[in-house]
């Protein structure tokens, strides 16, 4: 079987990236797919029964759609075609299905494989029907996308959907050890940052392949820990070189006489900024950015205030309008202060690069057809409003992530409320997890 390069018209001495190089050569080899490879998958018993028929291939990128979809070419023995839904129209269709007749002719069946299949409108959908049903092809969509939005109800008709993991880390895992077994040397990485570089990739096997080859082309003497592999594999762009430096050093100080609950010092930097020249309109947008970030949820009027400074000064202008900015840099700093929204932002951002792009729990997933009812979605939900005490209990967290508790309200103002309410709830969903 021709590799992608060899398809591509580049010869066996032509640069290829090492996600090519170690592309499966079988389907055993297809890492974190078993229950569509296994012999109790679609994919295992229809290679058991020894008759490939059409499907289409729904994943994130990088788990192995076109790889699945080349391999059952050379289990079947079938002439493997590709075609892009990107660059590919209605002339390169009728070509490629004439061509597959003439295959058929003389006994050699063909695969066909779309990649990003849901990119054809539905009359070029509809050209693949009269195809796939008198078997002139077996076709093999790829998508990223629903099915249920993006393809004909026709099509999905004559095809099997199976739906592609992402790559959990034991199959990132994997990847990385056949990375180390092509160079002949472990990839030089603290266990650290190897578990961030499989962070990384975020279940992409081909980024994290991608990512492995630029790591063993660096020439390191003793291994990356996580922030040394995060200096190396990712560009930042330059800091911007700012010249007006008092203008950021006066705006920190009101900032900070805010925060720290003195208005008179910062009524003072206020007045400073004022007197400079600053942009009122500047520092209304520094105003609101302190209610959010120092205030938050301690008093939730803070960010209205701050908002409401913003359309006076846009109603009145100057001098009066500023007025309404000494009035909210007043009330924000007497205001109870909490930074605990500001802090759980940052946990929730720190758990989904930790953790990647895990599904929903199925059971909260709507399912408006039927294909994603057969796939599990929304069953066991529970409507909250139906539930006794109107509180479910039930986890709203991916499967397979713990719990997180990423908000801790603090003992101030209206958090002091909201944290009643988390603790009331708290102690209803440990009830009912004790009943499950």
């Amino acid at each position: 079987m021709s590799d992608l390069f060899e398809a591509g018209g580049l010869d066996e001495g032509a640069p290829r990236p090492l996600a090519d190089r170690l592309r499966p050569k079988s389907l055993s080899e297809v890492v974190g797919q078993d229950h569509l490879i296994g012999p109790e998958g679609p994919i295992g018993r229809m290679v058991a029964q020894g008759r490939a028929h059409s499907i289409i291939l729904w994943g994130p990128p990088g788990t192995g759609k076109t790889t699945i979809a080349r391999l059952l070419s050379t289990q079947f023995k079938l002439h493997f075609d590709q075609l892009s839904a990107v660059f590919s129209g209605v002339a390169d269709l009728k070509k490629t299905f004439e061509a597959a007749r003439q295959r058929r002719r003389v006994g050699q069946g063909t695969l066909l494989f779309i990649d990003e299949i849901h990119r054809f409108n539905r009359s070029q959908q509809d050209s693949f029907l009269p195809v796939v049903e008198d078997g002139t092809v077996v076709l093999v969509g790829a998508t990223t996308e629903n099915p249920s939005f993006e393809l004909n109800g026709a099509l999905l008709s004559r095809t099997q959907v199976l739906v592609l993991r992402r790559l959990d880390d034991a199959a990132l895992e994997i990847l990385l050890q056949r990375v180390e077994a092509h160079y002949g040397e472990p990839l030089k990485l603290t266990e650290d940052a190897r578990q961030t570089l499989r962070a990384m990739a975020d279940g992409d096997g081909r980024y994290l392949l991608n990512l492995a080859e630029e790591l063993a082309s660096l020439k390191v003497v003793k291994p990356l820990d996580s922030a040394g592999l995060t200096a190396a594999v990712q560009r930042r762009m330059p800091l911007y070189d700012k010249s007006r430096e008092e203008h950021y050093n006066i705006i920190s100080a009101l900032h900070k006489s805010i925060r720290g609950s003195d208005p008179d010092a910062a009524l003072y930097w206020l007045a400073r900024m004022l007197a400079g020249g600053e942009q009122p309109l500047y520092i209304a947008r520094r105003l609101v950015r302190a209610a959010v970030e120092d205030i938050g949820l301690a008093d939730p009027q803070a960010v209205v205030q701050a908002l409401a400074a913003k359309d006076v000064y846009d109603f009145l202008g100057s001098p009066e309008g500023e007025i309404a900015l000494a009035q909210t840099v007043i009330y924000l700093a007497s205001a109870p202060k909490s930074n605990a929204v500001y802090k759980a932002f940052g946990a929730a951002k720190r758990a989904a690069q930790e953790h990647g792009s895990l599904m929903p729990p199925a059971h909260i997933l709507n399912a408006p057809t039927k294909l994603m009812k057969n796939l599990g979605y929304g069953k066991g939900y529970e409507y909250d409003h139906d539930a006794e005490e109107g509180f479910s209990g039930q986890s709203y967290f991916p499967d397979g992530m713990e719990r997180q508790s990423l908000y801790q309200p603090r003992d101030v103002g209206f958090e002091r409320e909201v944290q009643k309410r988390l603790d009331y709830w708290a102690k209803l969903r440990a009830k009912k997890s004790g009943q499950s």
